[in-house]
């Protein structure tokens, strides 16, 4: 007899042979032109369950460019591992054609140039018509959102979150889970959530006074469908007050509480659940090593890392699925449930090709609405783009946009030494594209925006980058607690990521003088999003608007000033 373990695995080789992705088909049609909605939203109806998850949207409500990593380093068990492999090696691991659409969506190679023949992704409107194909199909399916979903945006930052909110809600989702949400303030979270018409999850939500549950997140809620009882459980972003200003949340603690998360998976399964998904905002890696070690969970739905992975991951009889950012894709599930447990799957990694699938009337029109107080300021040109430059930013160190967000803090704020902070979120621009104010506030959007000057000794700037390198290349997951490495402007160094923290960066040097960082000297450092109460200094976006008005055409060279080993 086939056990349950090798039916899952079947069930997965299976689906990937006709598409578990749909990823195969879409690929090849669309090599050919051939490509349409209804190929995109094709699916074979299976099982009795079905799950829509999005994740990491970063108020981005319309169609945009998103290059996907040219550098995503896996270290300790992960080393070599998906989500851990990009370009090439990615292509052969998932039979891409080099120039298909599923290349250009899911790789980095080509970009611009795939860019200007396939064109955007996303655009909430466009997902709302993906939502709606798939309850049309499957009536009760249900919407989960991962997160990241209120921050992102020049429109989401005058609005306190409240234009995400408004659209967010048309969807009709029935939960979601939180991060960069916080960073709006404890009190506006709390007003916003409080008129939530849909559920507000986070296991590892903590009053940080008495070190129990916060009242205002359920830990999971109970959904009845397709006649199978199901728990969602939340888990949010663990290390919040750690990437994130604590002081903005101070009523709240969150960690991984894996511990209480085989509490929540056992009381749900007490309760009666017969199919336990969570809806995460850990990371991929974090949520691989959960699933090892909290027993019961069916289903993953990851967010966070912002990776995109045309097929489901499995941890023993756990299937872990990542959705990928910025609205560029929306995945389905169906699931078998019977007697209580999970006997199948298939799934389909939704590419939001923005020029195949149709805009959805009503959300388009909440989503203008939204907009047009803000259109002059969102539409005002700053720069362009110039032919030999894409502007973008993912990855594990610098890419275009964070060189120029670097360069113009050296400039601007007077200078020798540049940080800025390594987030992943913000759209790409392609060589031609105009800049514009919504543009610079899609890579810099933030409630910490200040654009602080002061001095930091060599040691502290050594100390600094070790710290925040081992946040990313500590071999345990659990220790990862940041998102990509600290962009530097003004200096090169060599990091050898097999090191242990304290050993991992060597060799940094001032680009201009060719000299050493020395220990001892005092250096005029200008950076942002300071984690510290009261930092003072300008808004990032007007520091970075003031550099491209005065370039006018922007061009980035290549950066060599990192040397990596030990990959």
């Amino acid at each position: 007899m086939i056990s349950r373990r090798d039916f899952l695995q079947a069930s997965m080789a299976a689906s990937a042979i006709v598409g578990a992705s749909g990823f195969g088909n879409w690929g090849r049609l669309a090599a050919q032109q051939l490509l349409t909605q209804d190929d995109l939203l094709s699916f074979k109806t299976f099982g009795n369950v079905s799950l829509i998850h999005l994740t990491d949207i970063h108020a981005q409500l319309n169609p945009m460019y998103f290059r996907e990593p040219e550098i995503n380093i896996g270290v300790g068990e992960n080393k070599g591992e998906v989500p851990h492999i990009t370009g090439a090696d990615f292509r052969r691991l998932y039979g891409i054609e080099d120039g298909s659409p599923s290349a250009y969506a899911l790789t980095y190679n080509d970009f611009a140039s795939l860019a200007k023949g396939y064109g955007k992704m996303g655009g909430l409107d466009r997902i709302a018509t993906v939502v709606k194909a798939i309850r049309a199909d499957r009536p009760d399916a249900l919407l989960l959102d991962g997160g990241d979903t209120w921050q992102g945006s020049y429109t989401c930052y005058h609005t306190e979150g409240q234009d995400m909110v408004n659209t967010m809600n048309l969807l009709k989702p029935d939960a979601m889970t939180f991060h960069w949400e916080f960073t709006l303030g404890q009190d506006r979270v709390r007003e916003i959530v409080e008129n939530l018409p849909f559920a507000a999850l986070g296991q590892n939500i903590f009053d940080a006074m008495w070190d129990e549950p916060a009242a205002e997140f359920s830990p999971y809620k109970f959904f009845e469908r397709g006649g199978v009882k199901i728990a969602v459980i939340g888990q949010a972003f663990p290390y919040m007050p750690i990437a994130n200003p604590g002081w903005m949340f101070p009523d709240y603690s969150f960690g991984i509480r894996d511990e209480n998360m085989q509490a929540m998976v056992d009381e749900c399964r007490a309760k009666g659940a017969e199919c336990v998904v969570v809806l995460s905002h850990n990371g991929f890696d974090v949520d691989k090593k959960m699933a090892e070690r909290v027993q019961g969970i069916d289903v993953v739905l990851s967010g966070h890392t912002h990776d995109a992975l045309p097929e489901p991951y499995l941890v023993g009889e756990t299937i872990v699925i990542p959705s990928g950012s910025h609205g560029k894709f929306v995945s389905r599930i169906d699931l078998d449930i019977r007697d209580g447990r999970m006997m199948g799957f298939r799934h389909k990694l939704i590419p939001i090709f923005s020029d195949v699938i149709e805009s959805d009337a009503e959300m388009s029109s909440a989503i203008e609405a939204e907009r047009a107080p803000f259109q002059s300021e969102l539409s005002e040109v700053l720069g362009t783009v110039a032919d030999d430059t894409t502007l973008f930013r993912r990855g594990n160190f610098n890419g275009s946009w964070d060189d120029l967000i670097c360069d113009a803090l050296l400039e601007e704020r007077d200078a020798e030494i540049a940080m800025s902070p390594g987030v992943r979120w913000g759209p790409s621009l392609i060589p031609g594209q105009q800049i514009t104010r919504e543009d610079v506030f899609g890579v810099t959007s933030m409630t910490y925006p200040n654009a602080y000057r002061t001095e930091m000794t060599g040691e502290f700037i050594h100390t600094i980058m070790e710290d925040v390198a081992d946040n990313i290349f500590n071999p345990d997951p659990y220790y990862q607690q940041g998102g990509d490495m600290v962009r530097m402007g003004g200096l090169g160094y060599h990091i050898d990521v097999s090191k242990p923290i304290g050993e991992r960066i060597s060799n940094i040097t001032m680009l201009k003088t060719g000299e050493q960082l020395d220990p001892a000297k005092s250096y005029v450092v200008a950076g942002w999003a300071s984690v510290n109460e009261g930092t003072e200094g300008p808004a990032i976006w007007d520091v970075v608007e003031s550099h491209i008005r005065k370039l006018g055409t922007v061009s980035v060279a290549p950066n060599t000033s990192v040397q990596v080993s030990g990959v």
